[in-house]
């Protein structure tokens, strides 16, 4: 059997950490065994659909590289094939026309509320016989078995018993004929040979319904995988504030999507104690029977760790190819400044996010720096005059201008004034870079080269003397 996975998101809002984890999960098993991963969006929601979410959702996945093989199918091209399926289901006597009005309804469902009954419909035309009420457009119901249970045989939660008789008549096709959704997912996964459904567990409930269409219809019915929600670390669900965002607003504050990913993977999921995965070990690795029952817990702080552990390993290239239009949204222009690779390099250990890296690096582009006032006022005083002053003439006569000819430099300057290193490095880093955090000295140095180092030396002493 070859494995065929899905994932159907609605376009009525963006690609979430939610979905973008269902996403996952469906790509890995796929991958796993060589299968196929279908890609549809379920737009019959016609008024809450927009084409700004289907754009969102197309934006997020190719971000995140979770590429599909068959589709995108959209629900919305499809109703022809549903119109059928409704018809089989009527000709067959698993479904029925339903004439009651709003009204009946309405009041049946309060009179079940106010009896503190389960609201559910009566079945009132499910046996119903004669013509067809005049100007009435009737739903179309699918006949529920009325007794005995059905079991779902599931991938984490294991047997999972449902009673029919808890389980009323539902809509399958709107008085306008429109499909509803249990109908259209369920002849969406015939079609296109689903053969496991691995999803929120919030959708466990409508398991059931979704067996009794497929057996209505003549199906098998796939295998079932759900999946426990992802709460806040509150242990509420997870909301906005919690970073419930699109998963685009992650690559906008400067994460790497395989990093996302890799987050993602172990949001319910483990293998053994490991924390880190190349994608290749998560295609490997990846079993759905290893999927905790318990919810998980969103944390901020573990994403940016396992973040920072990508950016320190991640090929020299591709954190250039990755970092660059962060640099380009802070307006750095990377021919006016050191190298893109190395100055990367040297400051991919001091930065969580992508951001982090172009942030930090301002100091490398332009002649002129902004000094940091609370520096200024400790290190640019009279007191350091002297040390700065050595350092300045050392590093005018240094021809090769090399991260280990400067540390020579400076520890020269350090034993000639019988200063420790960090009493002349850290004057030296406020006066070059304006703060005192940046990369070690002689890579800061290295980095900013001579004639921008000496011209903003100038300009410190002459705020030091100022101070005098």
């Amino acid at each position: 059997m070859t494995v065929v996975t899905r994932f159907p998101p609605s376009p009525t809002g963006y690609l979430h950490i939610g979905g973008a984890r269902t996403a996952l999960f469906n790509w890995l098993y796929a991958r796993r065994f060589g299968g196929r991963f279908v890609f549809r969006i379920e737009d019959t929601d016609r008024e809450r659909s927009t084409q700004a979410a289907v754009d969102a959702i197309f934006e997020g996945m190719a971000w995140l590289g979770l590429d599909y093989d068959d589709g995108p199918y959209f629900q919305t091209k499809r109703f022809d094939r549903y119109y059928a399926a409704i018809e089989q289901l009527l000709g067959s006597g698993k479904a029925y026309h339903c004439y009651c009005s709003k009204e009946r309804l309405e009041t049946l469902r309060n009179g079940q509320m106010a009896a503190k009954e389960k609201p559910r419909y009566d079945g009132l035309c499910r046996e119903r016989k004669g013509p067809a009420p005049i100007g009435v457009q009737p739903v179309v119901r699918f006949k529920t078995p009325q007794g005995g249970d059905l079991v779902v045989a599931d991938h984490v939660h294991g047997d999972v018993i449902f009673s029919n008789h808890e389980l009323d008549d539902l809509i399958i096709a709107r008085s306008d004929g429109t499909p509803t959704y249990h109908l259209t997912v369920v002849v969406d996964d015939i079609d296109m040979g689903i053969t496991h459904v691995i999803r929120g567990d919030d959708h466990l409930n409508n398991t059931p319904r979704q067996i009794h269409i497929l057996e209505g219809l003549g199906a098998a019915h796939p295998e079932y995988a759900h999946v426990p929600m992802i709460n806040g670390p509150d242990g509420k669900k997870l909301s906005k504030r919690h970073g419930a965002v699109s998963v685009t607003q992650y690559r906008d504050e400067g994460f790497l999507p395989e990093a996302l990913l890799n987050y993602l993977a172990r949001l319910g999921w483990a293998h053994g104690d490991q924390e880190l995965f190349s994608r290749e070990e998560l295609i490997e690795k990846f079993d759905i029977d290893a999927i905790n029952k318990s919810a998980a817990s969103f944390n901020l702080e573990k994403l940016l760790w396992v973040n920072q552990q990508y950016i320190q390993t991640a090929p020299g290239a591709r954190l250039v190819t990755a970092t660059k239009p962060y640099f380009a949204a802070l307006s750095l222009d990377e021919t006016q400044g050191p190298p893109l690779n190395e100055l990367i390099d040297a400051q991919r250990t001091r930065a969580k996010t992508l951001i982090e890296i172009a942030d930090k690096s301002r100091m490398f582009f332009g002649d002129g720096i902004e000094f940091d006032p609370a520096a200024a006022q400790k290190h640019l005083t009279a007191d350091a005059i002297p040390a700065l002053s050595a350092v300045r003439d050392e590093l005018q006569a240094i021809e090769v201008w090399r991260r280990d000819i400067l540390h020579v430099a400076i520890e020269a300057v350090a034993a000639k004034l019988n200063l420790k290193l960090g009493q002349i490095a850290q004057p030296l880093r406020v006066a070059v870079t304006g703060g005192t955090a940046s990369p070690a000295i002689d890579i800061t140095l290295e980095l900013l080269g001579k004639d921008r180092c000496l011209k903003r030396l100038a300009a410190a002493l002459t705020r030091a003397q100022a101070t005098t």
